[in-house]
């Protein structure tokens, strides 16, 4: 599978998620949107990462800009996570691997000497035309989402 590419279309896909949904990417032309992959639902680099974005929403909706967080967790795993930590953007399941797989973030990774295979954190901002603009992969949390917004802020 090749990665996608700047300045292309950005894969289209559905999945289910919070809020008892299935979300697809077609359906929010007309406005940005942040899609950012993670590894696991409560653990503390994704905690953090969750708590970016939902500290920062309202100037992302001002900037016209919807957040989707994926992983491959399950939607009740999702709404646990999102509850818990005050989440006011959907999360998607991706249980299946399809989107990590179209988006090029699922591979073998080292975890405490260990292979593993998982999802590297990466986050795409795609347009309101549907537009992939740009892409974060091997994402520091640290810093990371004020560069999205930054970014989002620009288009």
């Amino acid at each position: 599978m090749s990665k996608p590419e700047i300045g292309q279309p950005a894969p289209d896909f559905a999945l289910p998620a919070t809020g008892d949904q299935t979300i697809r990417l077609g359906d929010l032309r007309g406005r940005n949107v942040v899609l950012y992959f993670y590894p696991k639902d409560n653990t503390p680099g994704c905690t953090a990462e969750g708590e970016g974005f939902r500290d920062q929403a309202d100037a992302f909706e001002a900037a016209n800009t919807v957040i989707l967080g994926v992983s491959r967790d399950g939607v009740k795993s999702h709404e646990n996570f999102r509850s818990r930590h005050g989440f006011g953007f959907d999360l998607l399941s991706d249980k299946d691997e399809e989107v990590c797989s179209l988006y090029d973030v699922i591979g073998e990774k080292n975890m405490y000497g260990k292979k593993v295979r998982g999802i590297e954190r990466s986050t795409f901002l795609i347009d309101a035309d549907g537009v992939l603009r740009r892409e974060w992969r091997k994402v520091k949390v640290p810093g990371h989402v004020g560069e999205v917004l930054e970014t989002a802020r620009a288009l």
